[in-house]
Order: structure tokens, then sequence, then C-alpha cells
């Protein structure tokens, strides 16, 4: 059984994440604590699946704590303490819905996700009747905010003056980031701010396309930055003045020097992802501090790994965790250790305000990005994956190599490449950025067709 993806469970209402399941997972998580928070997005399956979910946990002898409709960050910081379920899947469809589990604030790792999908496999009986838990209901949200108003105050200047416009996309920031940015001084403008679980105004994925509205609007008016959400709020878009998006790992980038730059420690780590650019390795070495990378949906892991091997070596007071990100997805461990778009659109707004957008990004080298997507059966994955491991550093003898999470390549010049098997279609993902990219992608795709021609032929 594989029931979690690279973000929790997730999938069609109709055969995957079905009211069957949610109980069965409620049940399940009931077993590794007392209390649990529950949770909703604006999906109209919600309701349904969330009253599952907490059925589940209290047939399984929890106690459960019903929160309503939040974001996901909010969600996650209400589990500080305790455990928490969070009905949402995120950027997806109407059609979909999720299960995202977390654990004092953090979303469960491997580990703890194989043992919901063993005990959701055994699928084990309630327990005695004068065992079962009960529920009560919570008031989070409030209190969500106001902590990360407080927490978005420690950074640059006040937003007096500053024109924002956010696209809450009909999800669950609409009843978070305008409220947080208007709190801390900014002219807000908000569109799609209406919670729907039908996702009128746009597709819940913040991508060019959908947020083609957003674009326009800031193009038009005279605003110092536009924001877009997805369903949930935990991923976030940046957009400039001129209505431009502003490229993700630029976003990441500045974040990850500004942390770096503020911290106390003498060792400032930066964790993100293998294919996140090269931009916030020069950003971060500029500032003091240095990157790990761990695989996609990992961050906590890559955090907690860390944070482990700076115990073993004795490290802890050197050594510290100051951000965390993948592209749209963000951690920041002084708030929490749950990925948080809320929380970077006011950080991101505060820094805004200082310093201006146009000064922010122009330490940052931007060279072109390219992703490809190469046919290739799920099957035969692995042993192309296996065949790439040895043809790309022959193929690019002069890049240093690391095959920890796919095979990356880097020369010094910052370019790289990036390729590695989906999780969740039938591709081999190649990732390039370099001031010549084309002709690095011409290159390394020959490579990867050629291994895929052999393998699947």
């Amino acid at each position: 059984m594989d029931l979690f993806g690279t973000a929790g469970i997730r999938g069609s209402v109709t055969d995957t994440v079905t009211p069957t399941l949610a109980l069965s997972v409620g049940r399940a998580a009931a077993v590794d604590g007392a209390e649990f928070v529950v949770a909703r997005d604006g999906r109209e399956t919600g309701p349904a699946l969330a009253a599952a979910v907490e059925a589940g946990l209290e047939s399984g002898g929890a106690r459960v704590r019903r929160a309503g409709q939040l974001p996901t960050p909010a969600l996650a910081y209400a589990s500080q303490g305790r455990r928490g379920i969070m009905v949402t899947a995120s950027h997806n469809p109407p059609t979909d819905n999720g299960l995202k589990l977390f654990v004092d604030g953090q979303e469960y790792d491997s580990i703890a996700e194989n043992r919901i999908e063993e005990r959701v496999a055994d699928d084990p009986d309630p327990v005695e009747w004068n065992e079962w838990g009960d529920s009560t209901t919570v008031d989070v949200l409030s209190n969500y905010r106001e902590t990360v108003i407080g927490y978005a105050e420690e950074f640059g200047s006040a937003l007096d003056g500053l024109r924002v416009v956010v696209d809450c996309g009909n999800g669950t920031a609409s009843v978070a980031t305008p409220q947080v940015l208007r709190a801390l001084g900014a002219d807000v403008v908000a569109l799609n701010a209406s919670v729907d679980g039908h996702f009128p105004g746009r597709e819940s994925k913040p991508t060019p396309e959908t947020l083609e509205d957003l674009l326009e609007f800031v193009r038009a008016g005279e605003f110092d930055l536009g924001i877009g959400h997805d369903g949930d709020a935990d991923r976030i878009v940046i957009v400039a003045e001129d209505g431009s998006i502003v490229h993700e790992d630029t976003v990441l980038a500045i974040l990850a020097e500004h942390y770096v730059a503020r911290s106390d420690v003498s060792d400032p780590v930066v964790v993100t992802t293998p294919n996140a650019s090269a931009r916030i390795d020069e950003r971060v070495r500029a500032a003091g501090g240095r990157v790990e990378r761990v695989h996609l949906g990992g961050l906590h892991e890559g955090i907690a790994e860390v944070r482990a091997t700076a115990e073993e070596q004795g490290a802890t007071d050197e050594t510290s965790v100051v951000f965390a990100a993948e592209p749209w997805k963000h951690i920041h461990p002084a708030l929490g250790g749950w990925i948080d778009g809320i929380a970077s659109a006011a950080v991101f707004s505060r820094l805004v305000a200082t310093d201006g957008l146009a000064a922010l990004r122009e330490p940052v080298t931007e060279r072109p990005y390219r992703k490809v997507s190469i046919d290739c059966p799920d099957e035969h994955k692995g042993e192309v994956m296996a065949t790439l491991e040895a043809r790309l550093p022959e193929q690019f003898p002069e890049a240093s190599v690391s095959t920890a999470y796919g095979v990356r390549l880097e020369w010094p010049d910052a370019s790289w490449v990036l390729v590695r098997p989906s999780g969740t279609e039938p591709y081999v993902r190649l990732y390039a950025e370099s001031d010549d990219v084309d002709a690095l992608v011409e290159d390394a795709n020959a490579v990867i067709e050629r291994a895929v021609e052999e393998t699947t032929t």
C-alpha cells in the first residue's frame, strides 16, 4: 500500500481519499497520540472527510479538537504540543482532497507515514466503547494570525504605505494573509478572497497562466507587490510591480540570504532541494552560510539531519538551520517547523518595505532555467537512472557530481543540471540552469533519451 506522496495523502474523493479511508487513517493515527486537532480547507468534500477522520480518531481512543476551516499553516501551528490532521488537497483541483498529518508543528516523516500505512492495511478494530475519545471546538485562527504578525515585526520596516495585491485563489489564505498584512500596516487589495471549494476565480495551483488576472491587476495599478497563494496557503508566488512573476528560486535566495545574514550562529544552514537554483548557494555563501540539500518533500527530514549531525559533533551552539525551502514552499524555523506561505508573505513584504523589491533582487544572478519531462515507463525508471549515474558524468567530465537525489551536475560558473525520476508520473525530469541553457539541455536530453530507448527496447 502506497498511501503517502511527497505531501501527505492526496487524490480523487471518489476512488482514493474516500470517507472510508479517512476513517481508517484517523483510527490508525489515534495509536500515536492522545489528542489531535483537526481542520479542513474550503473544498466541498472537506466537512464529510473531516467528520470521518474525527470518527476514526475518537473510536481509536483519541481526543479531538475541531478547528474548522483553516489554512494548513494554521493547523500546523495548532498541532504544537499535540498532533493534527489537515483535510486538504492543497493546489489540486476541486474533485480531489487529501490528508496531512502533523506532530508538534511538523509533518509526519516517512517512518511515521509508513506506520500509518501498515495500520490502515491491518484495519484495526475500535477500542472498547468506554475508551472512545471526546471532541470539542477550538479557536485557532486568531492566535495564529497574531503569532505571525508578531514574528514578522522582527523583520524590516513597517508596511505603512506599502500597496499589496493578494490573490487568495478562493482558498483559505482568504482568512489570513490580507488580515495579517493589513495589521502590519499595508494597503491591501484582495482578489478571489471568498473561500469557495469550487475555486471559481481561478485554478487552485498558482501558475503564470492561472495568475493572469493578478498579473494584469498589478500592471494596471500602482502597487509595490503582488502575492498569490494556492488552496491551503502553504505556497506563495511573488509578483513584481510591473506585473511579472519573480522566479521562485530568486524569492528563496532573497529570504535565505536575509536569514543567514541576521543569524548569530557561526554555522547557519539553509536546507533546500536538488531542483533549487545555484543562485541560492551563491547568496547564502555571500552571507556566510552553507546549503544542504534533501529530497523533494523532505525538508523536515533535512532539518532533522542537520540538527542530528550537529549534536553528534557537539556543534549545537555553532550550527542552526535558519531557513528551509523548496520552490514556492518555505519553513521559518524560528517561527515553527511547518511550511507557511502566510508567514512568507508577511516577512517578504517587510523586506520589500525596507529596501524595495528591485534592490532585493539586484544581487541575485538569474540565469536562464529550463525544465523538461522525458517519457519513461515507471517500471524502467530504476534501470534508466542507474545508467544515467554513469553516463551523465562521462558526458560532462568537468562537472562535479552528486547522486544523493537523482543525478545533479554542477559547474564552477554556477550552471547545473538535475535529472531525477518523477514520483507521480511516467517521466524522467530534467532541470537545468545556465547562461547557455539550451545547449546544456540539448546535450543532457540526448543522453537521457538514449538511456530510455536502450532500456525499454
